[in-house]
């Protein structure tokens, strides 16, 4: 469905203007001139699926509301899942067409390190030493034989570390990498740099303003997921009202349809179960509401077909083929 470059994309604003309130009209310099491969500007995603009852409830929702859903990530990790918890995801996801991705871990929440529970939260979710770096690869490798191909990752070496890995066919090469909001960039020369490590789609902060969005488009075309509502420990932000501005600014752009007002699931067990099943079937709904909003105010095209999931021609730092430099010798090296 195609509208018109005049039709309103904000709420409110026909009305505004009919009472001399109006705003300049949106400059087409701000607009992101970038797609995803094959077309369209959009794609949608449902996170904190955490296993496949949870999935079985956004499926039904997803059909229930005829919401398109391109991806649907987990957060509590790979590590969280049974071999068979797995497969069944990736079976149900696979028969729809629907990308799966699973969180990699450990991640510094989820180990001993003292800093990220201080004020400065130092070091963040960074996986901590090489063991820690080492229990994410064992994530990813046991996630792709089991047939996932999208891995989320917090931490910039891990992201390095599988972009060498698939490249090198350890992991499939068709595997996409994405960052999580939790190390999100906010700044478009970061941005370029995750996209050069091997991001093949970037969780940007939904406290970034439009400018912003058109700061990092005019240096980066790789995909960018943002929360259209973001959950409480990530600032609980509501972008529903800007909804197609996002998409012109920020495409490819992931609308990620998170849910305010709602306690933390990670890590999921099934303690948990009701309030992750309810909390799920309301992301979907969520959904339903920032794309009937898109419809009333004729910005609903330029969705990329169903299906799609690969993030077209990205730049990379070279891997390189050699090994690393021999230590220095300290008979050599007094000085």
């Amino acid at each position: 469905m195609t509208h018109p470059a005049t039709a309103a994309r904000r709420p409110g604003e026909q009305v505004l203007a009919a009472l001399g309130l109006g705003a300049p009209a949106p400059s087409p310099a701000d607009a992101s001139p970038h797609t995803f491969p094959g077309g369209g500007r959009w794609r949608t995603e449902i996170p904190s699926c955490e296993g496949p009852e949870a999935l079985a409830v956004v499926l039904k929702e997803s059909s229930r509301l005829d919401v398109p859903i391109h991806r649907i990530s987990q957060g509590s990790g790979v590590w969280m899942l049974t071999d068979s918890e797995i497969t069944e995801m990736v079976e149900a996801t696979g028969e729809r067409d629907i990308e799966l991705c699973l969180f990699t871990g450990p991640r510094g929440t989820w180990d001993t390190g003292a800093s990220v529970r201080s004020d400065s939260r130092g070091a963040g979710l960074r996986a901590r030493g090489h063991d820690a770096v080492a229990g994410c690869v064992e994530d990813a490798v046991r996630a792709t034989e089991l047939g996932v191909k999208c891995l989320l990752v917090a931490d910039e070496g891990v992201l390095w570390t599988l972009h060498r890995a698939r490249t090198a066919g350890i992991i499939p090469a068709d595997t996409t990498l994405k960052v999580s909001a939790l190390i999100g960039p906010v700044n478009p020369a970061s941005y370029a740099v995750f996209e050069h490590l091997g991001a093949d789609s970037v969780n940007v902060p939904s406290d970034l303003t439009l400018d912003h969005l058109t700061e990092i488009r005019r240096v980066s075309a790789a995909p960018m997921d943002m929360y259209i509502e973001a959950p409480d420990d990530l600032g609980g932000y509501v972008r529903m009202y800007e909804v197609a501005e996002l998409i012109r600014r920020g495409a490819p752009l992931y609308l990620k349809f998170g849910l305010s007002r709602a306690p933390g699931i990670y890590p999921y067990g099934t303690h948990l179960r009701d309030l992750t099943l309810d909390t799920a079937r309301e992301r979907v709904r969520r959904g339903r509401l920032a794309l009937d909003l898109l419809a009333r105010h004729g910005a609903d095209g330029d969705m990329a077909p169903l299906g799609s999931r690969l993030p077209g021609s990205l730049h990379r730092f070279p891997t390189g083929d050699r090994p690393p430099a021999a230590p220095l010798n300290d008979e050599k090296n007094k000085d």
